[in-house]
Formats: structure tokens, sequence, C-alpha cells
């Protein structure tokens, strides 16, 4: 065991680790109960992928090879995108700024001219309400068809590490890691794509909540030699310094989407709980979420067919507040 509770794994070099298992089912369905959640649904959603090329020439690589090695061959060409977790603002940072305006529909403002947004799912306001005339559309039980036109602007830098096999003197083949950081574009500069897209949005007028239009956008990117010839794309100078000329690409996966919030009922097996570490002060602990009151756990109906005697909790069984009204804490029961 480590010092803050938890197992240590058996092999201590492990650089990976498995996530802890939250929900877990015996296969006893009575254990099946329905719960409300109000969540949000996605009413439609249009995906593209999107393509930008930079090519470079005679870019330097580091470190050296070492003297008296040559280049046989490429073994591989590996590439990742520029990112200080020190900086998010960082100009060297591959960005993507992404603009979209809409046709048929319009964003919500304020009286300052800016966009009303609300919380995503991923927890940032990266919503923005829509609104339309629907009304020919809602006659016909039918979504309205609106318009958009993205504009993509990508900048900052990416990391490119080439795996050369090198020989020696004495024929000995030594696998050597050589990289460089490429720039893109710049801000004043950058590279942008562009395209268009039609999404279908449901009633602005028959609901309390606007439609929401959310998007977010992931870029990965591949680097290869300019005409894939070894000979002709590495040049080798006196000094071991390495020098390529290479074709980058910024693969762009972007997805655009309308949501609505709506109230959904679930099965549900109960509510997740993580594995406790425990601790060797603390006898007792605080709960993170209150538990469920169902009509089946009430104090005439515990230990019944829908009911468990343990999860019940009459008034008569909580203990009796002290002088300054306060109610020691009662261990709860895990589910």
């Amino acid at each position: 065991m480590s010092c803050f509770g938890g197992r240590v794994s058996q092999d201590l070099y492990q650089n990976c680790c498995n996530a802890n298992t939250l929900c877990e089912f015996n296969g006893d369905l009575d254990s099946v109960k329905s719960e409300p959640i109000y969540v949000q649904k996605v009413f439609d959603a249009v995906l593209f992928n999107l393509q930008g090329m930079k090519t470079v020439q005679n870019q330097t690589f580091t470190p050296q090879i070492p003297a008296g090695h040559r280049v046989k061959r490429v073994i591989d060409i590996r590439c990742r995108r520029s990112f200080n977790p020190y900086n998010v603002d960082d100009p060297c940072n591959l960005k993507l700024d992404v603009n979209t305006s809409i046709s048929g529909a319009t964003f919500l403002q304020n009286c300052k001219g800016e966009y009303l947004t609300v919380v995503g799912a991923d927890g940032n306001f990266s919503e923005r309400l829509l609104y339309a005339e629907t009304d020919h559309c809602d006659d016909k039980c039918m979504g309205t068809p609106i318009f958009g036109t993205q504009n993509i602007a990508i900048t900052g830098n990416v990391i490119i590490e080439l795996d050369l096999l090198l020989c020696d003197s004495c024929n000995n083949d030594v696998i050597f890691t050589v990289c460089t950081n490429v720039n893109i574009a710049e801000e004043s500069q950058p590279l942008v794509l562009t395209n268009f897209f039609e999404i279908c949005m449901p009633s602005a007028i028959d609901t309390a909540f606007l439609p929401r239009f959310t998007e977010f956008c992931n870029s990965a990117c591949e680097a290869r030699l300019a005409t894939n010839n070894c000979g002709r794309d590495l040049t080798v100078d006196s000094n071991g310094c390495v020098c390529g000329n290479l074709i980058i690409a910024i693969c762009v996966t972007c997805e655009k989407k309308i949501v609505v919030p709506v109230q959904l009922c679930v099965l549900s097996t109960g509510y997740a709980q993580a594995a406790v570490q425990q601790n060797a002060i603390c006898t007792t602990f605080p709960p993170l979420f209150p538990n469920q009151i169902r009509p089946e756990d009430t104090e005439e109906n515990c230990g019944g067919v829908g009911g468990d005697q343990d999860d019940c909790c009459s008034c008569e069984e909580r203990p009796p507040r002290d002088e300054c009204g306060c109610r020691p804490q009662r261990p709860q029961p895990r589910r």
C-alpha cells in the first residue's frame, strides 16, 4: 500500500494506467430503476474532414549525426502538435481559430452586440443561442434548414521527428532520432480552410428554450518526405547537420451541432461511486451526493418488495440533535 492508501502497481516503472470501473451491474434486474435526468439532446449534427498543406525546404534537424556515420534510410516520420502547457497563449502552440457565420437564422446578441452564450457540455460558454422564424416548418412538423460558412485559421508550429538508420565505418547499424520545430503559419498570415454546411434546427416558437449552436474541432498532422526519396530529400553536411524537404498535412475534423435541453427517463442501477482510498485518521466522512428518496423507501414500506431496510431512515431512527441544533453524522449506506 502507498502512503495515500492506494494500491501500488506490481510494476513500479509502469508509465501507463487503467481507469477505475465506476459502474458495475450484477445482472439482477430488481436493482434497475428509472431516473429522470436533465441533459442536452443533439437535434442535428454535421461532421467535416478538412486538410491543409504546408511545404518546407532545407529544414534543419537536431542533433547532428555522430561523426563517421552515414544515413542509410528513414525508418519512421512522426508529427505532433506543438503545445506549451505553461502558456496556452504561446504563439508556437498549434491553434484553430474557428469563425462560423449563419444564413437563415440569427445568433442572439445583447445591447452591446455581443453574442449570448451558454454553458455547453464541455463546461465552457461554447453554445450560442439561435433564433429563426420556424412557423412554416413547424406547421409541417419538420425542422427548419439553416446554412453556414466556416473559416478555420490555423497558426502555430508542429514538431517533426525522423528515425534514421545510420551506418558507421564498421557497417554497424544504429537508429538515430532527429527532430525539428516547423512553423505552419503566423498569426498575421494564417492558413485558412473554408467549407459550407447545412444543418436542421427545431422550432424556436413552441419551446421554452431556444436552440443552441455549438461546434468543436480537433487537429492532427502528418509529414512525409517531399518526393519520398531519402537521397533527394535529405542532405547531410560535413558537420553532420541534417536538412530535409518535407510536406506537412494538417488534418482537421470539425463537428457542428444543434442542441436543445430535454428531460429524459433512463434506466439506472444507482449512483456511480469511485472506490474510496482509506485514511487512517478519520473514521467517518461526509457524503458527496444525496440519496434518492423514493415512494417505496418510506417508513411504512421499509423491507417491502420495493424497499430495503438498510436504505430506510425514518424520523424516529435519526439521532437527536445536540444543544447547538446539530445532528451527529449518520454513516451513509453504500449503494
